[in-house]
């Protein structure tokens, strides 16, 4: 009796907590009817499509107004076997509507200069896409080191011209990141610094390799110890995300099918271990736009709704 066996091919998708540009994680959709509101159509789609796996963005616009009344969607994933299977699995049928919807990836070619370019994930992001895919107890977080690194001979000083006086103030977080169930562990350090004058507008400098300054545009008028209180506070939360963030730069999620989950960590040239860390404080270079609140989702203000 010949005995044969049919072996499943398993899919095995990688995640990393950096924002998504391939082509292959974006999906557009269109004849959406407009029997519904906006808000509406929108939750339709992320119940649809956020079931397939978590979603970076969903946008859903009316159609240009010389086209039939109606809205257009577009959609993100992290994943891109899960968006190539969202788009198999939703394309021609009906979902929430009377008539059929068309759901295309996107063949738009990416430019040249984001293909090796890679953006991190906001700090609210990142705490998204680890809870969607480890739970909220499959992953722990601790502040090794919190403290503020201000000189105090630049603490306060007389800018020149006679403008008044400016206060600096800076503060460092080292932090490990661990995740029990797959025994795992990484740490990371940022450094942020507030350079303000008790007159003018604050003036965020970004410590790191290419130290650069970036100009806000919050005003602040120095009234009285409890602004500096804030301050200080405010800081040492942006420190404690921008280290969080910087750990979970170094993260790869294995999505291995039927929900399981594995965890690796990149071998990158300045990652440390938590042996080499005792005592010392890496920094690590943040930019003017992580400072910034997060707008990831205005970089898809122009679409091509190119389609394959």
């Amino acid at each position: 009796m010949k005995m044969e066996e049919t072996v499943g091919v398993m899919e095995v998708d990688i995640l990393e907590f950096q924002v998504p540009v391939e082509n292959n994680k974006t999906l557009f959709v269109w004849d959406i009817q407009p029997s519904h509101t906006e808000a509406q159509i929108y939750e339709d789609l992320y119940a649809v499509f956020s079931s397939f796996g978590p979603l970076y963005l969903l946008k859903v616009c009316p159609n240009a107004p010389l086209n039939p009344p109606g809205f257009y969607a577009l959609i993100k994933f992290y994943s891109a076997a899960q968006a190539s299977k969202a788009q198999r699995q939703t394309d021609g049928r009906l979902l929430f509507q009377s008539s059929p919807l068309k759901v295309r990836l996107s063949s738009k070619q990416t430019p040249h200069f984001l293909c090796d370019s890679s953006r991190p994930l906001s700090h609210a992001r990142c705490l998204e896409l680890a809870n969607h895919c480890l739970g909220f107890n499959g992953w722990t977080s601790d502040i090794i080191t919190l403290k503020e690194l201000t000189n105090e001979e630049e603490e306060e000083e007389e800018e020149e011209g006679g403008g008044g006086q400016w206060r600096r103030l800076k503060f460092g977080c080292l932090l490990q990141l661990s995740f029990p169930h797959h025994a795992q562990t990484t740490r990371a350090a940022a450094v942020v610094e507030d350079r303000f004058t008790c007159t003018g507008e604050d003036r965020f400098t970004c410590t790191g390799e290419d130290r650069f300054t970036c100009t806000g545009e919050d005003r602040f008028t120095c009234t009285g110890p409890d602004v500096l209180l804030q301050k200080r506070c405010k800081l040492q939360k942006v420190v404690r995300e921008k280290a969080l963030v910087q750990a979970f730069a170094t993260v790869l999620l294995i999505l291995l099918g039927g929900g399981k989950v594995m965890v690796e960590l990149k071998q990158t040239s300045d990652q440390f271990l938590p042996e080499q860390t005792e005592g010392v404080l890496q920094v690590n270079e943040l930019t003017w736009s992580q400072l910034a609140p997060d707008e990831e989702e205005d970089d898809d203000d122009e679409w091509d709704l190119t389609v394959s």
